[in-house]
Formats: structure tokens, C-alpha cells, sequence
């Protein structure tokens, strides 16, 4: 039986792309760089702000060029993380019914451990039990550290718990960690890549989530 659901949560709870951007282009115009565009962006995310920006400098910076950047990244984010970020359309009121069938939840992410714990402070407080973001000592999605670092605060086992994310990584994490993956629709990955990485289970809004979790429930004890 699912007992705990682990989210991760760029593009999956919370609409950050904005402000990912803004922070990017802040710190490339800082460093003198030519400016990456929303779509660019989108493409970048996924595992951590360090691979964003990497993935963002023009190629062949040295070394410390790219490290003068991400700190000029960290910095920018880190005051203006919310300055366009809101939940998707639904998302609350989806945490708020799963909260209510006694589900047990985490955030899983790939964001610096900072940026989680202020977004978490203003969306998700009361509401997610537990909030992972990428810190020493735990290697980052898609390896399990992370997944199974929730599994532990959660007091749950990989097999009552399902994981939903929104990109590849979210898929491959799945896959490590030996869980159910749900992909969502409305995030920074469209189907079609989505389903190149292995996707399977799709939402398409968060309303959907709770009676797919029902389907599957009857299906793993038919």
C-alpha cells in the first residue's frame, strides 16, 4: 500500500524557471557573458544550480571564471528566488488532499539546500513533512542518496512510496532508487522527452494524482 509520496519539486510543484533565468542572465551579464533565453534555461535544469550554469557560460571558461559566475548566481538567487515563483495551478490544493488521506510527503530536489528551505518556509510548511536540497555529504538526483535520505526521515519503504517528478532526471532518479515514477505534464519536460527517458505514468494536472494512486493501490493487489 502507498503510504508516502516524494516530490521533487522544480517544475513539479513550484513554477521556478523565471526566476532560475533571471538569476542566470544576472550573474553571465556580471561576468560579461552573452544572456541564455527562457527556453535555453528550461533545458538546463535539472540537476542542480551548479550544472545550470555550467551548462549556461559560453564553453572553454576557465575554472575559476565558472566558479566567479555560480557565486554571482547563488548570491542573485538566493534574494530573489520568489520574485516570479508561485505553485502550479492545483498544486495546493492537491498537497492539502493528500495531506488529509495521510499521506506522508517529501521534497526531493536538486536546488541548493538553501534555496528549499526558504521555499519551503513560504509554500510548504505544515504541509511537507520533509525537505531535501542538495548539501554536502549526499550526492545528488539522479543517484537514490537523496531519495533514500527521505525514506529514512519519512519512516517509510521504497515499496509504500511513489515518486513524481517532471524531467528525465526525475525518471532516472525513479529508477534508482527502485520506485514508481509518476511524470507530470505541466512542467519544464514535454512528453515526448519525458517518455525517451522511460516514462510510463503521466499527470496531466494535480487533481489526477490522488485517483491514479488508487488505480495503481488496485492494481499491485490484483
Amino acid at each position: 500500500m502507498t503510504k508516502g509520496i516524494i516530490f521533487d519539486l522544480d517544475g513539479t510543484l513550484t513554477y521556478t524557471l523565471q526566476d532560475l533565468c533571471d538569476s542566470t542572465n544576472h550573474a553571465l551579464r556580471e561576468m560579461g557573458w552573452p544572456e541564455r533565453t527562457l527556453d535555453e534555461v528550461r533545458q538546463f535544469v535539472g540537476n542542480g544550480v551548479h550544472r545550470l550554469v555550467e551548462r549556461a557560460v559560453p564553453k572553454d571558461v576557465t575554472a575559476e571564471s565558472l566558479e566567479k559566475c555560480f557565486s554571482i548566481f547563488q548570491r542573485h538567487y538566493l534574494v530573489h528566488c520568489q520574485d516570479h515563483t508561485s505553485l502550479y495551478p492545483g498544486v495546493k490544493d492537491m498537497l492539502r488532499d493528500v495531506r488529509e488521506r495521510g499521506f506522508r510527503t517529501a521534497i526531493v530536489s536538486n536546488k541548493l539546500q538553501a534555496g528549499v528551505d526558504e521555499l519551503y518556509r513560504v509554500f510548504f510548511r505544515g504541509v511537507i513533512d520533509v525537505a531535501i536540497g542538495e548539501r554536502e555529504g549526499i550526492k545528488r538526483k539522479p543517484a537514490p542518496d537523496m531519495v533514500e535520505t527521505a525514506l529514512t526521515q519519512l519512516g517509510l519503504t521504497r515499496n509504500e512510496v511513489v515518486y513524481v517528478g517532471d524531467s528525465e532526471v526525475d525518471v532516472a532518479t525513479a529508477l534508482n532508487a527502485h520506485l514508481p515514477c509518476i511524470s507530470v505534464l505541466w512542467g519544464f519536460r514535454d512528453r515526448e522527452q519525458l517518455e525517451e527517458a522511460g516514462a510510463t505514468t503521466f499527470l496531466s494536472h494535480p487533481q489526477e494524482l490522488l485517483p491514479l494512486l488508487e488505480c495503481l493501490t488496485e492494481s499491485s493487489r490484483q
